[in-house]
């Protein structure tokens, strides 16, 4: 006979809302607490039944699910921005969006962005000089942005439009934390000022993305960018296309999902690298040996090994997004535990990719630990990024390439030293971005010169 949950150890409540104070002050430190109690720990966000999954077995049942375990009450309020986007949607209808755009990803095509990426890069660092000060946080952001809006639009997007999305983008990001914060208690149409910039920039966002759709509908004009093949699209079974909102929401979600993890896997890349010089070495010697100072390709990839096994780890022990939030539709069991109807479900990137069972040593940065033999016996549900089970990012192999790409462009010619004693903050939001940013040195790198001097560690807070 299936087990209550709420009998199962359980860290202790110190407050009439339960764990909510703990979870907000510290959540990843909390969350990671939390699996020293077992492999489904019980917890009461105010009066929402909620539990956290440590056992990957449990986890691959939940995310495989997608019609009992939907997109938690958190995540949902982001149907503001992203409406019935593949992020947002349940159902019939996420299934319908994800029939029609399943193809518009297929790796063939995606590697046609690959000069693009690389090209993008290039020109930025024109414009780095030898011992400047940069926020590698915002460098990074601005980069994927601009190529991402090249990859969906074919257009170098003007300033304007690029500042509306980013903008849009910002302010979401800190809206979410700050509801996340008040556990999603505050609608977002009450008017308070934090809701009224959202509001305001959601609208603004929407008027260019319709602007550029309806430019495009009007030309006429057939591109390889990833509007037109949306545009496109025809679902296999009913033959419909989208129409202009669901193209608005998958745009929307494209520059959400297709710039923000990317740009943040890779700063805490930089941040890595600048902390362990003997990492940043190996680096350099291997794109040395291999591009031999020329830009990289698609076919380049294949044989930079340590530089993907750099991506990976680092993804490892800063996921792009370091918790998924999932709510169960109906009365149901996981493993052999009673779930009641309601019960939110919380699944960390972060507390599986550093669990010490599977990961010896987790919280050293070690990417030589990325080997085939490593990754074949590591159970699912431990390591995944991307989600994982039907659900999982359908965007993942534009991501894996063009960090890899980017790093490989960036790090041939630049290294980066973190800037002592700025202050370094995993901010838990939608995704995992340094929420001051990260303050580095640039170096450029003389050829046949390795980094040198140990650069000392940094403490870094994981409270919000």
């Amino acid at each position: 006979m299936a087990q209550d949950i709420f009998e199962l150890p359980a860290p202790p409540i110190n407050s009439m809302v339960g764990h909510l104070v703990e979870l907000g002050e510290d959540p990843l430190g909390f969350l990671t607490r939390c699996r020293d109690y077992g492999d489904i720990v019980p917890l009461r966000l105010g009066l929402t039944p909620s539990c956290v999954l440590t056992n990957p077995e449990y986890i691959e049942e939940v995310l495989k699910n997608r019609e009992t375990f939907i997109k938690s009450r958190g995540f949902r309020v982001l149907k503001t921005l992203l409406g019935e986007g593949l992020l947002t949607a349940e159902g019939e209808s996420w299934l319908s969006q994800r029939r029609l755009a399943q193809p518009v990803f297929h790796q063939r095509r995606i590697n046609e962005y690959g000069e693009t990426m690389v090209d993008y890069t290039n020109r930025m660092l024109q414009s780095w000089q030898d011992g400047e000060v940069h926020d590698i946080h915002a460098d990074m952001m601005r980069l994927t942005l601009a190529i991402v809006m090249k990859c969906i639009f074919n257009a170098d997007v003007d300033a304007g439009e690029a500042k509306v999305v980013a903008n849009a983008l910002d302010v979401t990001m800190h809206w979410f934390e700050s509801k996340r914060r008040q556990n999603f208690l505050v609608w977002e149409w009450f008017p308070r000022p934090e809701n009224i910039r959202y509001r305001h920039a959601v609208a603004e966002m929407d008027a260019a993305i319709y602007q550029l759709i309806s430019d495009r509908r009007q030309s006429g004009e057939k591109t390889n960018d990833l509007l037109s093949m949306l545009m496109e699209a025809r679902d296999e079974e009913t033959q419909e296309q989208m129409n202009d909102k669901l193209l608005r929401d998958e745009v929307a979600t494209l520059m959400l999902a297709g710039h923000e993890t990317t740009a943040n896997t890779l700063s805490w890349t930089w941040m890595l690298l600048s902390q362990h010089p003997e990492v940043q070495a190996k680096l350099l010697a291997e794109l040395n040996e291999v591009l031999q100072g020329n830009l990289p390709t698609i076919q380049d990839l294949s044989r930079l090994t340590y530089t993907q096994q750099v991506i990976k780890e680092s993804m490892r022990l800063y996921p792009p997004v370091s918790l998924i939030g999932r709510e169960a539709a109906e009365d149901t069991t996981i493993g052999d535990y009673e779930i009641a109807q309601g019960t939110t479900i919380m699944i960390s990137q972060w507390v599986m990719h550093r669990h010490p069972k599977y990961f010896p040593n987790p919280e050293v940065f070690q990417p030589e630990r990325w080997t085939e033999e490593f990754e074949k016996q590591l159970p699912r549900g431990v390591y995944f990024p991307f989600g994982d089970g039907p659900r999982i990012c359908i965007g993942k192999g534009f991501a894996q390439m063009e960090a890899a790409l980017l790093l490989a462009t960036i790090a041939q010619r630049f290294q980066v030293e973190l800037v002592p004693g700025f202050p370094i903050v995993p901010q838990p939001s939608i995704t995992l971005r340094p929420e001051y940013g990260i303050k580095v040195n640039i170096k450029q790198i003389v050829k046949g010169n390795a980094p040198e001097q140990p650069i000392p560690r940094f403490t870094m807070k994981t409270t919000t």
